[in-house]
């Protein structure tokens, strides 16, 4: 059993469609089960759908119109504008969602919303993916991954429920699995009511970890536009090189720090079951990317991961006594409750720094609820996050910060980690 991850850009057109389609038809399709994500930037477009909603904009519709333009132009360049073979399916999915946003309710819990209204996104692009193999002769069996990926309803960040996914995966999931290639959805999955529920931005990486874990994959491949992991973003860093082998602990590493080739989650059901993960060239399929395993050789370059969009909160008390362990108790509290994660912490005698990530405005409940207790929390703007993963002899931070000023330093022995003003 064989475990593939398609992400967005592997299938932004209909082109990558069929090169999908190409790339699975050069492996045996009986033990296969591909996890696909929205395709191109279908997540972004439906976000715009959930910003309109929210807030009664009024534009919700128009935000919608443009999701299904965009699908459709890649179902008129797969199937012709007069063939309507996986037409139906799309269309039914398009009338839910559409029934969806036009319903009054506009729930108040945004993170809710978001789930109910994002996982279309997996929906539609499964749906059009499976009907062209099929129109390709390549047969396939498409699942809902909800069905099978059972979660707590933490929304946005949901906390996968093992026991239950595990028994309904094997009992009804790997029997189908065994004899059919099977085509399902990464990122979403079904919370306790019923209702969908998202992995976590990126968490179709983490679909395809948990399918391959519970179904005892003999590998799991991640298909990227890159030629595998590589020691730097090469769009942000010149002499990015890639890197042949990973352990799982240095790809967790790489993965906590922000390397947004493999998503955090992903590795700790791998290593714990000792299943190899590749990462591959969906545009060079036969290049051997990068493999992770138990048994590679530990990392040898330097590896940077550079994070925008940074906000630094400095937390403190009214009367500037010492931060102490019951203080640290509730700003850990807070940030577990506001769902935000801290990149970088430095604690000294009367403020603790946290920074964190500028999205979705999530800092301002944190904010909120840290006051509430008391804490005086000054909020920093326009920040970067530059790490140095395993940095070797003398780094040259001046080579990559510049004349930028550097706000923290922390040197953690195995890794450098600078807070850079924009």
């Amino acid at each position: 059993m064989k475990i593939f991850k398609f992400g967005g850009a592997s299938v932004k057109d209909a082109q990558g469609v069929q090169n999908v389609a190409r790339i699975i038809q050069s492996y045996n399709q009986n033990d296969i089960l591909v996890v696909i994500s929205a395709m191109g930037k279908t997540t972004n477009a439906l976000e715009q759908v959930v910003h309109h909603c929210f807030h009664n904009t009024g534009m919700a519709n128009q935000a919608l119109q443009t999701v299904f333009d965009y699908h459709n132009e890649i179902l008129n360049n797969l199937f012709g504008e007069d063939n309507l073979v996986g037409v139906s399916d799309i269309k039914n999915l398009y009338l839910e969602l559409e029934c969806f946003v036009d319903n009054p309710h506009l729930q108040e819990d945004y993170d809710f919303l978001y789930d109910q209204i994002i996982g279309y996104g997996e929906m539609m692009a499964t749906k059009i993916v499976s009907n062209y193999l099929l129109s390709q002769k390549i047969a396939n069996q498409w699942i809902d991954a909800r069905n099978f990926i059972l979660t707590d309803s933490r929304h946005r960040d949901a906390r996968v429920q093992w026991k239950e996914t595990e028994t309904v995966i094997k009992n009804r999931l790997l029997p189908i699995a065994k004899k059919n290639l099977v085509i399902t959805q990464g990122f979403i999955g079904k919370g306790f009511s019923g209702e969908t529920t998202t992995l976590g931005r990126e968490g179709s990486d983490y679909s395809a970890a948990i399918f391959g874990s519970v179904m005892g994959a003999e590998s799991i491949t991640i298909w990227k536009d890159v030629a595998g992991v590589m020691n730097a973003d090469p769009k942000k860093f010149n002499n990015a090189v890639l890197i042949p082998e990973l352990t799982y602990n240095d790809a967790i590493e790489l993965a906590y720090y922000g390397a947004s080739v493999i998503h955090p989650k992903t590795i700790q059901p791998l290593q714990a079951n000792g299943i190899p993960l590749y990462v591959k060239s969906f545009i060079n399929p036969e290049d051997n990317g990068t493999k992770v395993s138990a048994d590679s050789s530990t990392i040898s370059v330097p590896c940077k991961i550079h994070k925008d969009q940074q906000l630094l909160l400095e937390i403190s008390t009214r009367d500037f006594t010492f931060i102490a362990e019951d203080h640290l108790k509730q700003i850990f509290q807070a940030l577990s409750e506001n769902k935000v994660r801290c990149n970088l912490m430095q604690n000294s005698a009367i403020y603790f720094r946290c920074v964190i990530d500028n999205k979705e405005n999530r800092h301002e409940p944190l904010i909120k609820s840290l006051e509430n207790l008391g804490l005086l929390v000054q909020l920093h703007t326009g920040m970067e996050l530059l790490s140095i993963y395993h940095p070797q002899g003398s780094f040259d931070r001046l080579s990559d910060v510049g004349s930028k000023e550097i706000v923290l330093q922390q040197n953690m022995g195995n890794s450098i980690h600078y807070l850079i003003r924009s």
